[in-house]
């Protein structure tokens, strides 16, 4: 009888978190690649701001530039897919993303080459800067220069550069100002030349949502972040702090929403988007697993687009 084989398997090597990934073909990111790459579930939180910025004038019949809406959604757009981009060369050529338990990334992944990812968010910059200056030029507001810079410059030192923000858990700030108070009340400002109270509450409402979804993103790779030495907010106050910090976040809005309706009727019906809200706060609250929380993200995500839309729809009309 032969006898058995006593040659032994190497290890298998796991990341921390989950299973290790197949590798991709090095350089060789495919069309579904970059479109995961521009994380389109994050996109909710440029067109919802847009749109209650718009909604917040409309509304009360403000005259004003209204065609200007789409040139503030581009420029909105643009930059939340340029700082994903960002996101992945920085945290890609640092190693972060060597640890997270979420996609895999383009530039960790080595689906592409680190200069083609920084190549993309640069092109995504310099096009939200041309939609920007156009703004400029027919508002001649040129102090809207300096918000436009400041908003590439958020974008990219996010994770980019030698002190990146976004380590040191500033990251819901940044999303708060830009994605919500900028976005919002920037939308009403460049359309009216006016900023509304309306619009100011609006901005608070979907900043805060914007900032819930950073933080249960966070709250996902809390414990991958801290062994790369990422100190996001949610490293720094913890698992059962990020929960509490996200259910205030998802509260806020709809407060909002019951102040306003009893100015606008119509906005007592996004009191319906509790049905998305509330299991996202309940599954955050009580997950135990990364997938779990991946759940709560786009659950976020949406409810976003949805608030947005819908809250939007009720100032209008």
């Amino acid at each position: 009888m032969a006898k058995a084989s006593t040659t032994k398997r190497p290890p298998v090597r796991r990341r921390p978190g989950g299973p290790t990934k197949a590798a991709a073909v090095p350089g060789r990111a495919g069309v579904g690649g970059w479109i995961g790459a521009s994380r389109p579930r994050t996109l909710p939180l440029a067109i919802a701001p847009v749109a209650l910025g718009t909604g917040a004038v409309w509304g009360q019949r403000i005259p004003g530039t209204y065609w200007l809406a789409i040139l503030a959604l581009a420029v909105a757009l643009l930059l939340q897919i340029g700082v994903n981009f960002a996101n992945d060369y920085s945290d890609g050529v640092r190693g972060t993303d060597r640890f997270r338990v979420g996609p895999a990334r383009l530039t960790a992944s080595g689906a592409a080459k680190p200069r083609t990812v920084l190549t993309a968010a640069i092109v995504c910059f310099a096009l939200a800067a041309v939609a920007g200056l156009v703004i400029v030029l027919v508002t001649q507001q040129w102090w809207l220069l300096a918000v436009g810079a400041a908003a590439i410059a958020a974008a990219w030192f996010y994770t980019g550069g030698t002190r990146p923000y976004g380590y040191a858990g500033f990251g819901e700030i940044a999303v708060f100002l830009f994605f919500g108070v900028a976005a919002t009340v920037g939308t009403s400002f460049v359309i009216t030349g006016v900023a509304t109270a309306e619009s100011w509450f609006c901005a608070l409402a979907i900043g805060c949502i914007a900032s819930a979804v950073l933080v249960v993103n966070n709250l996902r790779d809390i414990e991958q972040d801290a062994v790369a030495g990422k100190r996001t907010l949610s490293v720094r106050i913890g698992a059962r702090g990020s929960r509490i910090l996200f259910g205030a976040l998802m509260t806020v809005p709809f407060l909002v929403v019951v102040y306003l309706a009893f100015v606008y009727p119509l906005a007592w019906l996004v009191l319906l988007v509790l049905l998305l809200a509330v299991p996202a706060v309940v599954i955050t609250a009580t997950a135990r697993t990364a997938r779990e929380l991946i759940l709560a993200l786009s659950l976020t995500g949406i409810t976003a687009l949805v608030y947005g839309l819908g809250l939007a729809a009720a100032l209008s009309f």
